[in-house]
This record gives C-alpha cells, structure tokens and sequence, in this order.
C-alpha cells in the first residue's frame, strides 16, 4: 500500500528518516514525502498551500494513507482529510506505531496494552466528534469516524476493564518474580532503544540450558529470541537463563524506546516496563555505530524512562562495536561520558567482548551473602543440601556422624530460606 510521509518543524532542515523507517515497518511503500520549516499551522499543521501540493500528490501516485510525523490534533486531521482525496487515511507517528504494535502484538498482555493505546488515543478524538457534530459537521468524511453519542462512556468503560486485567497479570508477574529471586535466579533486563541490537545480544548471552525443578516459574521461557533488522521486533517480553558460571540468572529483553512518545503511550506499556524498573540490573544498550549526536538524543530519552522509577543500577552497554573503528569508538566513548560512565563496549553479532560483559554484569548484580549450616544428619538432610547446591554456589560439604556442615554463598533471601529449611530438620537421632 502507497503512503507519502510528511513532516514539519519550527526551524531547520527536517529529518525524516525514522519517520520514514516507522512507515516500512508498518508495511506501507513511501512514494513521496513532503517537509516544511514553519511554525504549526492550528487547522491543518502545515500551511494551507503545502497542504494543497499534498493533496495532490496524493492524487497523483494514488496513495492510501499520508502519514505526519507531527502529532495530529482532531481537527487537524478533520481538516487535512478535507483537503485530501476521498478516502485517504490521515494518521500521525502516533497512530503509525499503534498499527505496528497492533500487527506483532502476540501475547495476551501485548495485546491488552496495544488495545489501551489505542482508546487512549481515540478518547480525544471521540471528544471532537461529539462537538462536530453539535455544529452539524461531517466527521466521519476524514478519518475520524462516524459520531456515536454513547462512544465517549464506551471508551471509558473499556480502558477501565483492560487496566484491571492488567493490573491482574502485573499481580501474576511481581509474584514470578518474586519466586524467581527466592529460588537463587538474579533478573537482568535489557532496555534501549529500538533496533539497538537488543534481540541480537540476548541470543549471544543466552544458554538453552534446562531450568530442572524451576520450570514451573518460567512459563514465560522464549528459547528462541526473534532477532531481525527492523523497528519494535519485540513487543512484549522474552526471557531466557544466562550462560553464566558463578550465578543463576536470567536476562529479560523488552519493547525498544523511541523518542517523543507521549504521556499516553507510554503509560500503556508501563506493564511491559516493570520488567526493567523491578530488575536487579540494567543493561543500557545503544548502537555505537549511529552518529554520535544520535546516540546521546537516544540515552537522553532511555535515561528519562528509566530513572522515573527504576531502582537498579544501570550499565550502558555499546553494542555493534565490528561496525566502528577503534578510534571512532574512543571517540565516542569519551564524547559520551557524561551519559554513559564506564560502559562496556561489544558486539552481538560478531560476539565480541562477550565474557566481559558477563564479568560486569556478575560484579554489578547485588552481592551474594556467605553462610555455614550445620546441620542434623537425618532423613531429609541431604534434600535441603541438594536444595542448597540448587539455588546458592557450594564451597564445601563437610559429613560426620551426626551431622553436615554446609559452607556456601547465595542471595540473601535464600540465605533465609536456606536457615529455614535447616531449623525444620528434626534433630538426629541418639546413637
């Protein structure tokens, strides 16, 4: 399907590159695109004689759809779609990325957030009907739909039921984690920003390992990590075990940033985004092979979404290093440092620097307590030792007669259940 992109803003030269990726990945053809440097237009967004040549141009290629990368307001869109051929959709970068989201929504929960955006987005729209429709205008010629007195409510009603649903698996979810920690795994998350390399370096850090007596915590488990050029390849989450030696641990890759997003949109996703905000570690990562300016417009934005409510600590991490030189890379890094002090630099890809990515990540991740049981020699014993081996790292097992002594280092809520499960023990028996 044909689409022209257009874009304006205040001063300078606009860029329409992400625009015109975002338009792609949406699965539409862009024939054209129109740009302007002004001050916004209130009715149409673009001046009047800039909205003329649009229209025709859509004329002219037969295009379906006219995508802004400005944020449309309702009577903007009413307007444009005025001046446009009948029946060509008007929709913003907004609109585009719901559509996007809306074809590679594949869990309950992606779809759930996709649909919340979406009345998110229409609630305003909704609004402007009811008041077109006061003044005897034709709302429904240009995009906006045909007037509903009760679509308002209807709006309403359902953004309320998907939030308590959601709020529902959110439940579902602290819980998984929650047991996750207990049972000794450490939760890493990679955040960033779309197309960063994200799915790419998952699959490089991950190991297909059995999960054991711990399956049941993991029904959320992807051993395959989609990894593939193009925007918003993961939407929701994908979780797999981490190829580590001293630690149990598993790396969540979530829903790419992008800048400019409204409130709205971003609220919608906050499900998606406890999975980072409620980590033990985060993995910042950025594609260092994009221009330096690009690149710091981009850790502004992450920076600005995850210290809202994160906790944990964060390493930046420079992915795609084989597409950079070494001299271009410390260049980078040192333009950078003020947003990314001491990142680690490496590649998916071409696996590069892998291992010392896991030696940062195992000394970033909080710190395991060390603890000496002794405990009765008795029937269940050795479960709580193997229990132990399961869940914290074994320096030593020492056996006597009457009794086991347990040398070992865990986190610290397993340390506690590691003292619970010995004060359940009965004593050992008399000789």
């Amino acid at each position: 399907m044909n689409a022209i992109i257009a874009k304006r803003v205040d001063s300078d030269t606009p860029d329409t590159e992400e625009i015109r990726d975002l338009t792609r990945a949406a699965g539409y053809e862009v024939v054209d695109e129109f740009t302007q440097s002004r001050k916004e237009d209130p009715a149409l967004q673009i001046g009047e004689g800039k909205a003329d040549e649009l229209a025709a141009a859509v004329a002219e290629t037969g295009a379906a759809v006219v995508v802004f990368d400005n944020e449309l307001g309702p009577y903007q869109t009413y307007n444009l779609g005025q001046k446009l051929p009948e029946g060509t959709r008007v929709i913003d970068r907004f609109r585009l990325i719901l559509e996007i989201f809306g074809q590679r929504a594949q869990t309950r929960k992606a779809q759930l957030q996709v649909e919340l955006a979406e009345l998110r987005y229409e609630l305003p729209r909704a609004e402007a009907k009811t008041s077109l429709a006061k003044r005897d205008e034709r709302p429904g010629f240009m995009g906006l739909g045909e007037y509903d007195e009760s679509r308002e409510q209807d709006i309403k009603d359902q953004i309320s039921r998907i939030k308590d649903e959601l709020d529902s698996i959110a439940r579902t979810e602290a819980d998984r984690r929650d047991r996750r920690r207990e049972s000794g795994f450490d939760l890493v998350a990679m955040a960033g920003y779309t197309n960063a390399g994200k799915s790419t370096l998952m699959q490089s850090l991950a190991a297909d390992l059995e999960l054991g007596e711990n399956d049941d915590l993991h029904p959320d488990l992807d051993t395959t990590a989609e990894a593939q050029d193009r925007l918003f390849t993961t939407l929701g989450t994908t979780t797999r075990k981490m190829d580590m030696e001293r630690r149990d641990v598993l790396l969540t890759d979530t829903v790419g940033f992008i800048s400019d997003l409204p409130h709205w949109l971003v609220e919608s996703f906050k499900s998606t985004l406890d999975a980072v905000y409620y980590a033990d570690l985060v993995l910042l990562v950025v594609d260092v092979s994009e221009p330096v300016e690009d690149i710091r417009e981009k850790l502004v934005t992450s920076h600005d979404t995850l210290y809202e409510r994160n906790e944990a600590p964060i390493v930046t991490v420079l992915n795609k290093i084989d597409a950079v030189t070494e001299e271009e890379l410390t260049e980078k890094r040192e333009a950078l440092s003020a947003l990314a002090p001491n990142p680690i630099a490496v590649s998916g890809k071409a696996q590069l620097n892998l291992d010392a990515l896991r030696e940062r990540i195992d000394a970033e991740l909080p710190d395991w307590k060390r603890e000496r049981l002794l405990l009765p020699m008795t029937e269940d014993t050795m479960s709580v030792v193997s229990w132990i081996h399961d869940h914290g790292r074994v320096d030593d097992v020492t056996y006597a007669d009457d009794e086991v002594v347990v040398d070992f280092e865990a986190r610290p809520s397993v340390v506690e259940r590691a003292r619970a499960k010995a004060g359940e023990l009965p004593s050992a028996p008399s000789a």
